[in-house]
């Protein structure tokens, strides 16, 4: 078997067929959890620790809720005691074959290409690593980040934060309290109402004090260097800026899925999947984790997605054990 990602989900899949009896390889682009490594360096998980948990192996926590920190070293040391066979920094290029006899083709970091024969394969790709597109001038500028880390860097600049979701929200507030002059832009009237309950308050106050300068209803038009350019409800805008940061969201890959000759439904970008056994329409190849929700992110998390391989396991090891011989 061929598990591809091998973030909290992946992992999960990768456990739960080698319980099995089935020789699993999970391929992954980047570092173990390579999406949970991106999260900002002071994140708190929002859930509690037996939420995030896989492998039937405890996971522990100084306080109530995990951090980004120890979240990582909880899943290490899941793939070291399930001595999973991890191939990191090795990107899926194309599946070609059919059910039974795949090959998955792939090139490591050093750019040499490799290939696996595999029985089957299960998608386990998440959504974190595509960025959702503001489709403007200057947003591919070195200035302009899509992922956010931690505020020290952007101490003593001017920082534009486009987004009203949590993200932005935790992102303005942190920029501020670093000594940043923060700019909070979003497209709605008002913030989004799924903002934390702890964070919602705090991030209106800041905007009421006139700390973080807020436009609401307003659209980015263009991204220069120095300056960000603003479609407001009271008309055009600039404002100078040294760095932006774009929560605009993530999506998921549906190209590579669409590649691979999975149906994508054309208004929800869901997978055409069995509900039951995660088996797309491409007999032999499953899906797992937040992909099956298509654009839905919001749906499926580590602690629902982390099921999922013990559905796709039962389903394998049904369609490989052996037809019982007649009494």
């Amino acid at each position: 078997m061929i598990v591809v990602g091998a973030g909290p989900t992946g992992l999960a899949c990768a456990i739960e067929l080698q319980e099995a009896a089935l020789r699993v390889k999970t391929v992954e682009k980047g570092c173990v959890v390579n999406s949970l490594y991106r999260y900002p360096t002071n994140l708190t998980f929002f859930t509690t620790p037996e939420l995030l948990e896989i492998g039937g192996i405890p996971m522990t926590a100084v306080r109530e809720k995990p951090t980004r920190g120890e979240a990582l070293k909880y899943y290490r040391r899941v793939a070291n005691h399930y001595r999973l066979d991890i191939h990191q920094y090795e990107r899926v290029n194309a599946i070609s074959g059919s059910d039974g006899s795949f090959d998955v083709l792939t090139t490591n970091r050093i750019g040499r290409n490799r290939s696996y024969r595999c029985r089957k394969v299960v998608l386990a790709t998440g959504f974190y690593d595509i960025p959702v597109r503001m489709g403007i001038a200057g947003e591919d500028l070195p200035n302009v980040f899509h992922y956010y880390r931690e505020p020290h860097p952007f101490y003593d600049c001017d920082v534009a934060v486009i987004g009203g979701k949590n993200s932005a929200a935790i992102c303005a507030l942190e920029c501020y309290r670093a000594g940043a002059r923060v700019t909070l832009i979003h497209r709605e009237d008002e913030l989004s109402s799924k903002i934390k309950y702890w964070i919602l308050p705090d991030i209106t106050n800041r905007i009421k004090a006139g700390e973080i300068r807020a436009f609401s209803g307003t659209r980015v038009t263009r991204i220069e260097l120095d300056s960000i350019h603003l479609h407001t409800p009271d008309g055009p805008a600039s404002i100078k800026t040294d760095f932006v940061l774009a929560m605009t969201g993530y999506q998921p890959d549906t190209e590579f899925l669409r590649r691979l000759g999975i149906m994508l439904d054309p208004e929800t970008r869901k997978p055409r999947t069995d509900p039951t056994t995660l088996e797309s329409d491409r007999s032999g190849v499953y899906l797992a984790g937040v992909i099956v929700a298509g654009m839905h992110t919001n749906e499926i998390f580590i602690e629902n997605g982390r099921f999922h391989g013990g559905q796709i396991a039962e389903d394998i090891r049904e369609k490989l054990a052996p037809s019982a011989a007649p009494a």
